[in-house]
């Protein structure tokens, strides 16, 4: 059996690590993946570093479509794929998350009429003008198996009229919908367990014995707003004085970039004084994983990091107005606070006040291995 998986951004190699671990634990000679990459994020720190330290073999080809606007990186990408499908002609493409190089998968492949996997199906923030959300959504209506990691998002497929499958029949008019766990919480209970207590990754940032909170910035409403991004770091600020606590900040490189732009001048000379805010370039998968599991909280407009917040087992501040992982929220270690200085800051104070239970949400660690059994089955 032959799969191609598709990668492009720094979430979708994280997640293709434990689907390709599975493979080599489950189906060894059986099943042949090639990988492609998009080359969506291009820089090496946000790409080439992951795929290093994630175990994952080197792609077969590399798109490198990088950056530009929505419609020609897709396009560019649609095309690229497009090309390889024809050239691999395999039994499957497995497509994850919401980015535009799962979009280009989507229609590269249904046009071909490749069955689709796609992992990470049925979330939805209902909030349609984040791309993220028309490309999740129109992914899940061309694919065969759809993959949900919540019970959540299993719901949100049926009230689309998704109906459950238990026949042998499985393509895009009859596809099969499962509830099976995350592929992060797989990777970040392999992970968790090979970094120990992760100290080791700590001393780059400085924070070896001190206690700090973890925060990330990248999505374009925080940033490419100079009102939004100056009231995050004013929050930042208000935030570290209240609790004396160092504040860790891996910057995205638009983050950094537009950071020039659209703050204030007094406000970025207030972060830069301030020796207790951290800024540094972006952190690889295990200095994250590290950062997570030592954090006293999270600061962060991350779907990625808002729900390893949860796997740690720490509170979490949300830089989005919205979440496609309701549950954390609906939990209570995790609050909504879209970029209003005082919210975040109320957030802050709130969740590190209390103490909160993390029960189990997305599966067992055992995901993936569900995922091939049922691809190869149904697929091959």
């Amino acid at each position: 059996m032959k799969i191609v998986t598709i990668i492009g951004a720094r979430p979708q190699i994280i997640k293709a690590a434990a689907f390709s671990r599975a493979i080599r634990n489950n189906y060894p000679v059986e099943v042949e993946e090639i990988i492609v990459h998009t080359g969506q994020h291009y820089d090496p720190n946000m790409s080439q570093v992951f795929i290093e330290q994630l175990e994952i073999e080197a792609p077969k080809y590399n798109l490198n479509a990088g950056s530009g606007a929505h419609g020609v990186q897709t396009a560019k990408m649609i095309q690229g794929i497009e090309e390889i499908l024809l050239n691999e002609n395999p039994n499957a493409i497995v497509l994850y998350g919401d980015t535009n190089s799962t979009l280009a998968g989507a229609v590269a492949a249904s046009k071909l009429h490749i069955p689709i996997v796609h992992i990470e199906a049925g979330l939805r923030s209902f909030n349609k003008k984040m791309p993220e959300e028309v490309n999740r959504i129109m992914c899940d209506h061309v694919a065969s198996m759809l993959f949900s990691p919540t019970g959540t998002g299993y719901q949100n497929l049926l009230r689309e009229g998704f109906q459950p499958n238990d026949s042998d029949i499985c393509n895009a008019d009859h596809p099969k919908i499962y509830h099976c766990g995350d592929l992060m919480y797989d990777n970040s209970v392999y992970f968790g367990d090979k970094i120990g207590a992760g100290k080791y990754y700590l001393s780059k940032f400085g924070v070896d014995d001190e206690k700090y909170i973890l925060c990330t910035i990248h999505r374009p409403q925080n940033t490419d707003d100079s009102q939004a991004l100056e009231d995050i770091f004013l929050a930042l600020l208000e935030v570290q004085a209240n609790h004396h606590l160092k504040i860790v900040l891996p910057l995205h490189p638009r983050t950094k970039k537009l950071m020039e732009v659209n703050l204030s001048d007094e406000v970025r000379q207030k972060v830069a004084d301030n020796q207790d805010i951290i800024l540094t370039d972006p952190a690889n998968f295990l200095e994250v994983i590290a950062l997570e599991k030592n954090a006293e909280m999270l600061v962060t407009d991350s779907g990625g990091l808002q729900k390893e917040a949860y796997f740690f087992n720490k509170p979490c501040a949300i830089l989005r107005p919205e979440t496609e992982w309701t549950e954390i929220v609906a939990q209570g270690s995790a609050v909504l606070c879209g970029n209003d200085k005082n919210m975040i800051v109320k957030a802050c104070n709130d969740l590190m006040s209390k103490e909160f239970d993390y029960p189990l949400l997305y599966g067992d660690g055992k995901a993936a291995d569900f995922m091939i059994h049922e691809i190869v089955k149904y697929l091959k």
